[in-house]
């Protein structure tokens, strides 16, 4: 095996580079005379930006666009059909579940968020998945408004008036009817018992959460001639309010000044 402290065989030692700006060369060595440290030979050199500087946060960032303050806001959109245990086919525009409780969670959990908008524009969906979001937002630590846009029918219910604060579009419109199975049911008393107890707890819910009576929601639900070939009710932006199911009639600019409000007088932080 070579030795390789072997001065035979090791590479010759290179002269010392050349001194740079504002460097006191070395004895000896061969003066240099002062170049533009960024261009040299025709070349480009990458100077590193300052900390703290916007180049510098341009540089982390990894893009050329200007960066820009994290809102202190939380969007939940909830649109399309609400989809529950059962994967709905590819060609409906749904809200899974399984995605909107982690971003509860995350949301709640989260230092920057000091508030959640919930914006919806949905035709309903799975009951025991509407329920569990709507809990999620009710029971949430930090000031929530939910906005109706299109619509908020069927499990949307629930969901809008679990928030501190409720917003309906005036061309919004709310359907509320009773509970609806799809697919094979088996006529036994038992099937229609447990839809009754689904459906207590829908009432229950929106009953506690609203300023609607448990009597007032119940004839709403069940009346007949409103809706063609079915019962229920549709309650446009301002009859949703003067039922007592939202607060009022206004856009996203309202609900946004609500939530500033809420976040203003209850901090939104943990």
């Amino acid at each position: 095996m070579p030795d390789p402290y072997d001065p035979r065989i090791r590479p010759p030692l290179q002269p010392p580079p050349p001194p740079g700006p504002g460097q006191v060369p070395l004895p000896g060595a061969p003066a240099r005379p002062p170049v533009d440290p960024e261009t040299a030979g025709g070349l480009t050199f990458n100077v590193a930006p300052a900390p703290g500087t916007p180049e510098a946060a341009i540089k982390e960032a990894g893009t050329t666009e200007t960066p820009r303050a994290p809102s202190d806001v939380h969007v939940i959109t909830v649109i399309g059909q609400v989809e529950g245990h059962v994967l709905l086919s590819s060609q409906n525009k749904t809200t899974k579940y399984e995605h909107v409780v982690p971003q509860l969670v995350a949301a709640a959990r989260s230092r920057a968020v000091r508030g959640v908008l919930v914006v919806l524009n949905t035709v309903g969906g799975d009951v025991e998945a509407g329920l569990a979001i709507a809990e999620l937002i009710r029971t949430l630590p930090k000031p929530t408004v939910s906005l109706v846009l299109g619509g908020g029918h069927s499990i949307g219910v629930p969901i809008a008036v679990a928030a501190r604060r409720s917003v309906i579009a005036p061309s919004a419109t709310m359907t509320i009817h009773p509970i609806r199975m799809s697919g094979l049911v088996i006529g036994v008393p038992q099937t229609y018992e447990y839809l009754d107890k689904m459906q207590d707890r829908v009432v229950r819910f929106v009953v506690a959460n609203s300023r609607i009576s448990e009597e007032r929601f119940r004839s709403l639900m069940f009346r007949t001639g409103e809706l063609a070939r079915d019962i229920g009710t549709v309650l446009v932006g301002p009859d949703a309010v003067r039922e007592g199911l939202i607060d009022e009639v206004g856009g996203l600019n309202r609900a946004l000044q609500l939530l500033e409000e809420l976040m203003a007088t209850e901090g939104g932080g943990r």
